[in-house]
């Protein structure tokens, strides 16, 4: 591909990007020996990103998508181009790129350019001994100049076309949705927990997951949830202790509904992943060369609609899982509903117990009712409407992490509200897998005796959400679908 591309630039060959200007400027020859100072003009003239840093480690993964997408040898980049930016990768060379400018439609171009600033010498950035989901921030700031030159690496003169290649492309909003993926997957198992535990100390009736009832209603989601309640409520002292004579006919949504709530959740997860997948493997460049009929093809690849919807529809589904641990955490701390001492504590009044926790998940939630509006129904077009549609995909990834982040904390907040309501219940012992998760919070956090700083407690519960220990833990004691 890089020959062709050479081979067409000394031959005077017409082609978007590579011998014309961008975008409105399509129609605008560049002679040859403009080529490389087009590239190098396109990189810093669409380095415009404001706003705060995205995380390094969405950065590493945005680098690791890039050199996926242009080793498949349809963008026509050179090898050391592309082995320079892999030199970044491996030796953690991290540039800074600001989370705002992305309109999401010829890639991301805005933080693209940001990164490949670095490529060139330009621009900031900072050298971690590693980087992790845990990554979360940039300390230390550097130039991009003195951190080459501190590994030894020179910075690049883009060749024709290799300033394109690099910067259109989804792989902003692709980093984003594949850790999304990623942590849903576990995070909707986390909510089976927590509402298993609710459960419990909710004293539920185990008879709306009964799998006779769910197979005539045969979604994979919501099988799949109503086995992972029996299997995480097996054995529960709690619930062979109603029984008989118990006076509730049956349980408010928020618990009867766990399989059909969760279950479409998960499914729609499924689905937004198996989009993801298709995305982490495809090429979004432009145009794209084809080195068997050595030929070109200028095409719209680079738009990100179809991430722009998947990650809209997470959102939503990411959202739910939130609104309804909310209203179970709400049924746990009043008393009229759970049979419970008021804000589960001995002493109200003197105490106010886990009164403000349910606040909190509240805040969140209203927070990601606003968030989760769909950042793919608005398009505002750009360059001079030669782009007259945008997918706002990268905003719509954007807003997706942050729902994400608000949900574990919703989850953490229900798992310590109901490990604090089976406090009650004592001697009676939960289930197999409940038992494991209670155990688990309860290695973090004590009982709530008397007040505290609750804010302490909800960070390290939701530490044990967010590094899966407390998932692992349970599967140690039950298999989870």
């Amino acid at each position: 591909a890089r020959k062709l591309i050479d081979e067409w630039v000394k031959n005077d060959k017409v082609i978007y990007g590579v011998t014309t200007g961008f975008g409105e400027f399509a129609n605008v020859k560049i002679s040859k020996d403009k080529i490389e100072e087009l590239q190098r003009n396109l990189i810093v003239s669409h380095s415009t990103g404001v706003g705060e840093l995205l995380p390094p480690f969405i950065i590493k993964l945005m680098m690791l998508l890039r050199v996926n997408a242009l080793a498949k040898g349809n963008s026509g980049i050179r090898l050391e181009t592309l082995e320079l930016l892999i030199e970044l990768i491996n030796k953690n060379i991290i540039p800074a790129i600001p989370s705002q400018g992305s309109v999401g439609s010829s890639g991301d171009l805005a933080p693209l350019a940001h990164l490949v600033l670095a490529l060139i010498g330009k621009g900031k950035v900072q050298t971690f001994k590693s980087v992790t989901s845990k990554t979360t921030s940039f300390t230390k700031l550097v130039s991009a100049s003195s951190a080459l030159k501190k590994h030894n690496l020179k910075p690049i003169k883009l060749g024709a076309k290799e300033g394109l290649a690099l910067i259109n492309g989804t792989q902003m909003m692709t980093a984003f949705a594949a850790y999304i993926c990623i942590k849903s997957k576990e995070l909707a198992k986390l909510a089976d927990i927590s509402g298993a535990l609710s459960h419990e100390a909710l004293r539920g009736t185990d008879k709306a997951f009964d799998l006779r009832l769910h197979n005539l209603r045969p979604y994979e989601g919501q099988i799949n949830t109503a086995k992972n309640m029996l299997a995480l409520i097996k054995e529960s002292e709690i619930r062979k202790s109603h029984l008989l004579n118990d006076e509730r006919v049956q349980d408010s949504y928020s618990l009867r509904c766990i399989p059909q709530i969760h279950g479409a959740s998960k499914d729609a997860i499924n689905y937004v992943c198996s989009r993801v997948e298709i995305e982490l493997n495809s090429v979004t460049d432009n145009p794209l060369i084809f080195p068997n009929e050595k030929d070109y093809i200028e095409g719209g690849n680079f738009h990100g609609q179809p991430l722009a919807l998947a990650m809209d529809f997470m959102s939503i589904a990411l959202s739910e899982l939130a609104n309804v641990a909310e209203r179970r955490v709400e049924r746990l701390v009043n008393g009229q509903l759970s049979n419970l001492p008021r804000f589960l504590t001995k002493k109200g009044g003197l105490n106010s117990g886990l009164m403000i926790a349910q606040y909190t998940a509240a805040s969140l939630v209203s927070e990601n009712k606003t968030l989760a509006h769909p950042a793919s129904v608005d398009s505002i077009p750009t360059s001079a409407n030669q782009e007259d549609h945008n997918s706002m995909g990268s905003i719509a990834a954007r807003k997706c992490y942050t729902i994400l982040n608000n949900v574990e904390v919703v989850i953490a907040i229900e798992l310590m509200c109901a490990a604090q309501g089976v406090e009650f219940l004592k001697p009676l012992k939960c289930g197999v897998g409940t038992t494991a998760a209670y155990n688990k919070i309860r290695e973090k956090v004590k009982p709530l005796n008397h007040d505290r700083e609750l804010h302490l407690d909800i960070q390290k519960v939701l530490t044990i959400v967010k590094d899966n220990s407390l998932l692992r833990y349970v599967e140690m004691k039950v298999i989870l679908n």
